[in-house]
């Protein structure tokens, strides 16, 4: 899933709750607020600050020898 993360120690990731898909916004790891919309996401963060965390696929580890 994604996750984007701003400054202040923002982060906003989409998340199911009772049935709904919904942002999530911490600050530090402290939940801020469930958002509904990306709207409601800017009153917290700005969102031409916000950068997309991508996780790259590893490798499995091969024996050395």
């Amino acid at each position: 899933m994604s996750r984007w993360v701003g400054s202040n120690g923002y982060e906003v990731e989409p998340i199911r709750l009772d049935g709904r898909t919904l942002l999530r916004v911490r600050q530090y790891g402290v939940l801020v607020s469930y958002c509904s919309s990306v709207a409601e996401v800017s009153k917290y963060v700005d969102l031409d600050e916000l950068v997309e965390l991508v996780t790259l696929p590893t490798a499995a580890a091969r024996p050395r020898g």
